[in-house]
């Protein structure tokens, strides 16, 4: 009997550490994170709003607008004309090899785009959505194999006469700049980068804002 209580007391002991070490570990985790988003906290209060930005650089209105979105710098950059106007901090699709031109990749594909729909509601707060795939990219698939003739007669045909192009085809479809939605505070105040889309460009919900304000249909984008 008295053997049988020792070894209670052993396996109390025990547990009761297990139990203390897993609570020490939750709390440092919490804390951590609590850490990580003060930091990137302090890090956006840096931001001046675009309406700031452009008296800096001398505008009160843009008419000339272009968006440059550079991958390898995690960046999105607004220019009326040659003037960078505001550069942004953008995610990107998980997969950060080039595109292979496929609806399933989950790349963010690399040309010479322009704005062709804008939706002010949507899963991720609101879409700028772009003519992807564009000429070059149907170009490229077809002698790749990967679409066929009649299929890109009628992406040539929707690239000159229409605003968007089809999402039907191996290709895919459904790309832009979007924001983050419901996880907004979280996401936009990690002080890194993390690439969580399937092809599309994400920017704050805030700065998703300020670039609607500024964009329109037939607005260049350049992606590289």
């Amino acid at each position: 009997m008295e053997q049988l209580n020792g070894q209670k007391k052993i396996f109390g002991f025990v547990d009761g550490i297990l139990i203390r070490n897993i609570i020490l570990t939750i709390v440092t985790i919490i804390i951590f994170l609590a850490g990580v988003l003060a930091y990137g906290i302090l890090l956006n209060q840096r931001e001046i709003p675009l309406e700031q930005a452009m008296l800096d650089k001398g505008f009160t209105s843009l008419d000339d607008v272009s968006i440059l979105i550079d991958r390898k710098k995690f960046t999105l950059e607004l220019y009326e004309g040659n003037v960078l106007i505001k550069s942004y901090r953008a995610s990107f699709g998980r997969n950060l090899s080039d595109k292979k031109k496929l609806a399933t990749d989950g790349a963010t594909p690399v040309g010479e785009y322009k704005v062709c729909e804008i939706f002010p509601q949507h899963k991720y707060y609101k879409f700028i959505k772009i003519n992807y795939p564009n000429l070059d990219d149907a170009s490229e698939a077809l002698r790749k194999g990967i679409i066929t003739q009649r299929e890109f007669n009628k992406l040539k045909f929707e690239f000159y006469y229409s605003d968007c192009t089809s999402e039907d085809t191996a290709l895919g479809g459904n790309i832009g700049i979007h924001g983050i939605g419901r996880l907004n505070f979280f996401f936009k105040n990690l002080p890194f980068v993390f690439n969580w889309t399937d092809g599309s460009i994400a920017l704050s919900n805030e700065n998703i804002d300020e670039l609607i304000s500024v964009i329109k249909v037939g607005t260049k984008i350049v992606i590289r």
